[in-house]
């Protein structure tokens, strides 16, 4: 059976709430899921607004996976793979975004593919917001 397509990526975090309030209030996400698991933590999933096949999952570490695992996703917060988002035009969303407290670790630069800009979150996992032209 083959493989269809993507439709979740997790960002490990150390809290859920907090997370959720960033991802909502500051980038402007829509929360699609938020679910008790039975535990400390919460199936969250996020996306941005017109996005409608793949969520974010704001995945915190619990006692409910193997412990030995649960200790490796703790040091694994803020080192996930870099996600980008597209936008249309990459200056405003940095001014917009900047102006709610969001910090960049690169102001948007023109490169091969197009303007492109780097942000963290609360946890310092990293996102580019990438204008193709």
């Amino acid at each position: 059976m083959p493989i269809n397509k993507l439709i979740l990526v997790s960002v490990l975090v150390r809290d859920q709430d907090e997370a959720l309030d960033f991802y909502m209030n500051k980038l402007g996400f829509v929360k699609k899921h938020d679910l008790p698991t039975g535990s400390d933590s919460r199936w969250i999933v996020v996306a941005p607004t017109k996005q409608n096949e793949i969520g974010i999952v704001l995945r915190k570490p619990h006692a409910g996976d193997n412990e030995l695992i649960t200790q490796e996703m703790d040091r694994e917060i803020g080192r996930g793979t870099l996600w980008t988002f597209s936008t249309s035009d990459c200056e405003a969303t940095y001014k917009e975004l900047r102006s709610k407290g969001v910090n960049f670790i690169q102001e948007p630069v023109k490169g091969e593919f197009g303007i492109e800009a780097i942000f963290e979150d609360l946890y310092e996992n990293r996102f580019s917001r990438l204008e193709i032209q």
